[in-house]
């Protein structure tokens, strides 16, 4: 106060705003923000996957490797995050990571801007196909750019994931560091609805842009001559990522004013904080007085005897199959509803972000409540996740018969009825016949000629199709897919899958409370540290490729280009729906079996635990004193 004395409105303003900087509740503020902002890249990343898989040529199993990459940076690195703990400036490595981050997204749009406009097939002349055709050029220009377009992406998600590493541990250990007992849980609290609602933000900001054409910066509105209801539409994809980037940016500045320590909050209200001397002396942080040589030896040891409990690896392998499950839809839901029912990418992120994953942020919290509420114990949160997953699985088994099977389509081979026509093998402009076959273009239907509205110059059938045949005469075709005719089973679908993924977070809370109540004390921070990571390596790298690749094998069209194949035009859809559908179910039912070993353990050591109790045995605690888990932590890092 004395320094920042003199008088002025600029200088109280100016301590004032450094002051801020001094509070734990601006800290959570802006860390809040921060969240949120990284969480909009994962989730609007998540949401554009399809959108940049037709752009650019994609398949669905380079797609899954393009939305788990990001795990790879962060996985070889999170270990190193318990080693540093408190021994760095965490304000100023929260700031950098997102530093990072921040030019990782922006490098993720980067490929908009090196490759040309976007190119799709566009009508049929008499003889031929008028170019340019979607995405096909093989100039030697263009195919280095289009080459260097999945690289590109790959390192902006590496290293959205390094730079991902810091921000959510040092940032709940700061703030349980220096927040006031009575107000930490509400502070993490906060953290953690903003981690649920940060994706689902991102799929509604991908529904948004993805209305908008790709090439909206190159071009008028007038120049632009598909409608979004047509399969060679594209959005804006990258617009997201810009957004996303600036936002980040704004977000890491105030983390480079935070000091690296600061003053402890004071309880407020009537509640007081209890006198240092009144509590108990906490455990010393043996982690921070190890080296990083005896730090990693250390570790591989705790880990293993971390999952020599029963439980704890029981319920463990059942989030990784719960993780592995939401990894999968998250990356290819929007694509299945797209394809199923004929709709949108925009309308698809939009049901996803503005739907289930609400219902699954309130199944959470709900959770939370019903425990709170009837004081569940481990053995109840056991019964509890066991009855919400059977639950779901009663629930994920109709959606397997709920869709569309295939529509009637023509295949790769030239049709006798066009084979004078010369049509291109990477044309692609869908066409719906008048007998209810899609052809992949006008020319593989035959067609010789089209008919123009007269005010908007635009196709409105294309007349005079040799392999249209309606009672012995020459039928027609009209632009655009035939599409689905099972819409109105996507009501069901998404009640059905809303329903499933709000029964499903139900789980989440108890099975978090299973594993902090069943792991030695001392060893809690490394169980929940070996979990995360058993989540990375087990769920979330490999579930979206695993996803991706079951996609890939039921595909009966490929797009082509240069000889090569890229995206997927046509689908089997029978075997989509069940190979997509069916991962969701089999993930399921593996949580289902799994909880309920971990119950059936619980059962059985309470029985014997009440058996040796009858028999006079005198159970020993498990919580040690303070001096002896010292003395063992000691020891193990010896």
């Amino acid at each position: 106060q004395t320094l920042y004395s003199p008088p002025g409105n600029y200088t109280s303003i100016t301590f004032c705003y450094i002051t801020s900087f001094l509070y734990i509740k601006f800290f959570v503020l802006c860390h809040g923000m921060l969240q949120l902002a990284q969480l909009l890249v994962s989730g609007y990343l998540k949401s554009s996957i399809s959108t940049i898989e037709r752009r650019y040529g994609f398949s669905s199993q380079k797609s899954g490797i393009l939305a788990s990459f990001n795990e790879v940076g962060n996985t070889v690195l999170i270990v190193f995050v318990s080693f540093f703990g408190s021994r760095v400036h965490r304000p100023r490595f929260i700031g950098g990571g997102a530093l990072v981050a921040s030019l990782a997204a922006l490098m993720m749009a980067l490929p908009h801007f090196i490759s040309g406009p976007y190119e799709y097939t566009v009508h049929i002349s008499r003889n031929s196909f008028q170019t340019p055709l979607s995405n096909h050029s093989c100039t030697q220009q263009e195919s280095h750019a289009q080459q260097g377009v999945f690289p590109l992406l790959l390192l902006g998600q590496l290293l959205l994931g390094i730079g991902g590493v810091p921000i959510q541990p040092f940032g709940i250990s700061y703030i349980d560091d220096y927040a006031s007992k009575r107000n930490s849980p509400f502070y993490l609290g906060i953290l953690l609805a903003v981690t649920s609602i940060g994706p689902a933000f991102g799929f509604m900001m991908g529904s948004f842009m993805l209305k908008f054409y790709v090439d909206i910066d190159k071009m008028s509105k007038d120049e632009i001559g598909l409608e979004r209801g047509d399969p060679r539409w594209v959005g804006a994809w990258w617009l997201g990522f810009v957004v996303a980037a600036s936002f980040l940016f704004l977000t890491s500045l105030p983390y480079l004013f935070f000091p690296q320590q600061m003053p402890k909050e004071e309880a407020t209200g009537n509640a007081k904080e209890p006198r240092a001397e009144e509590e108990k002396k906490p455990l010393p942080d043996l982690v921070q007085e190890l080296t990083l040589k005896q730090f990693l030896k250390s570790f591989p040891r705790i880990a293993l005897r971390t999952l020599r409990n029963p439980v704890y690896l029981l319920v463990v392998l059942a989030q990784v199959h719960l993780a592995a499950m939401i990894a999968g839809l998250a990356t290819f839901m929007a694509k299945f509803i797209e394809r199923q029912f004929t709709q949108t990418a925009s309308f698809s992120n939009m049901m996803i972000g503005g739907v289930n994953i609400p219902l699954a942020v309130l199944g959470i919290v709900l959770g939370g409540a019903l425990m709170r509420r009837l004081k569940i114990s481990t053995r109840g949160s056991a019964l509890m996740c066991t009855s919400a997953i059977l639950m779901c699985v009663l629930t994920a088994l109709p959606l397997l018969l709920l869709g569309c099977s295939t529509q009637r389509v023509t295949g790769n081979r030239s049709l006798e009825c066009s084979s004078g026509c010369s049509c291109p093998t990477e044309a692609f402009n869908p066409v719906c016949g008048s007998d209810g076959v899609e052809f992949r273009s006008p020319c593989h239907a035959g067609c010789l000629t089209k008919v123009l509205d007269d005010n908007t110059s635009k196709i409105l059938k294309y007349t005079d199709c040799g392999c249209i045949g309606v009672s012995g005469s020459y039928g027609y075709a009209l632009p655009g897919t035939c599409g689905s005719d099972c819409k109105h089973l996507l009501l069901p679908f998404m009640v059905l899958s809303a329903l499933t993924c709000f029964i499903a977070s139900f789980s989440q809370t108890p099975s978090y409370m299973m594993i902090l109540r069943t792991v030695r004390p001392e060893d809690k921070s490394f169980a929940v540290g070996v979990q995360y990571m058993l989540f990375r390596v087990l769920a979330f790298l490999p579930a979206p490729v695993l996803y991706g690749t079951a996609i890939d094998t039921t595909c009966i069209i490929w797009g082509k280009k240069c000889g090569r194949n890229t995206s997927c035009h046509y689908y089997n859809m029978d075997l989509f729906r069940q190979r997509f559908l069916g991962l969701q179910a089999f993930f399921v039912t593996g949580a289902f079996v799994c909880f309920l070993l971990s119950l059936l353990v619980l059962r059985h050591r309470a029985g014997k635990q009440g058996q040796q109790a009858g028999q006079g045995y005198t159970m020993i605690d498990r919580e040690q004193s303070p001096d002896k888990k010292t003395k063992e932590l000691q020891n193990m890092a010896a």
